[in-house]
């Protein structure tokens, strides 16, 4: 193709009837339903570039992902042609034509998701497959006092089931409050590991229980095995709210991040 552009778009979407963001031959993918509707609105065969994998059952509201086309189509058409094909549980928020260089994962500064745990006493029926329901009162001030441990520059191993080459991620922010029967953990951080967010909240659900304290969380943080992390969260109570570039309005204060933050 000639006279190529890259687009950049940020993506919403509910990861309950989705394998995860990367596409996979036998399954259905984020991925490859965003290059199914980008090749029926422009007839390109495209490659679609995420700032992030997130896994089975994981939602978003500020995915961002890029993608290269020939197409003639003005900004705000594209849009409009690619929701048209888009099935209902994807969106396209917003979409522009950026600079030919643009890489949303590796051009990102941080990450930013949100994770719901649900406290009624009964299981929640329509938010149930947005939060984790765990009848049990959480203390959320142990469980912040825990959170304030990992927040930094840190080797966050004993926090993941993958395998890099590198596990060392900072974490600028690390809340948790409670909004009537709903807890919210909100993390920002420059870059996360496989499953990373889903061990931290299981880890604080534990200090919130009183299995655990802030010290045992810091011990977490120096060369420990990873089964001291004890389970993972449940894919659908997580969310990736946002992902953060140089030079572009945030709603997040960057320089009081490893302090007290107001959400």
């Amino acid at each position: 193709m000639t006279g190529l552009r890259t687009v950049r778009a940020t993506v919403e979407y509910d990861g309950a009837g989705f394998q995860g963001f990367q596409r996979q031959r036998s399954s259905r993918t984020v991925q490859g339903v965003l290059e199914a509707a980008i090749h029926a609105a422009t007839g390109d065969e495209v490659t679609v570039a995420g700032a992030g994998r997130t896994d089975s059952g994981v939602h978003a509201l500020g995915q961002v992902m890029a993608f290269r086309t020939a197409s003639s189509l003005d900004d705000d058409t594209l849009l409009r042609a690619m929701n048209a094909h888009l099935p209902v549980d994807v969106a396209i928020r917003d979409l522009s034509t950026v600079a030919p260089a643009f890489d949303p994962r590796r051009d990102a500064t941080a990450r930013v998701y949100e994770y719901r745990i649900e406290q009624q006493p009964v299981r929640p029926v329509l938010d149930r497959a947005r939060a984790w329901h765990v009848r049990q009162s959480l203390d959320v001030a142990r469980m912040r006092s825990a959170a304030a441990e990992l927040v930094g520059g840190h080797d966050f191993d004993a926090f993941t089931a993958g395998v890099q080459e590198s596990t060392k991620r900072e974490v600028f922010a690390l809340e948790v409050w409670r909004e009537g029967s709903t807890i919210r953990v909100r993390i920002a951080a420059n870059a996360f590991l496989y499953r990373m967010v889903r061990r931290i909240v299981a880890t604080l659900v534990r200090a919130g229980r009183g299995e655990i304290d802030a010290a045992d969380v810091a011990a977490l943080l120096k060369p420990a095995a990873r089964s001291q992390v004890r389970g993972t969260a449940p894919a659908h109570g997580l969310t990736l709210l946002q992902v953060e570039y140089p030079n572009v309005a945030s709603r997040y204060n960057r320089p009081q991040m490893t302090q007290a933050v107001t959400w």
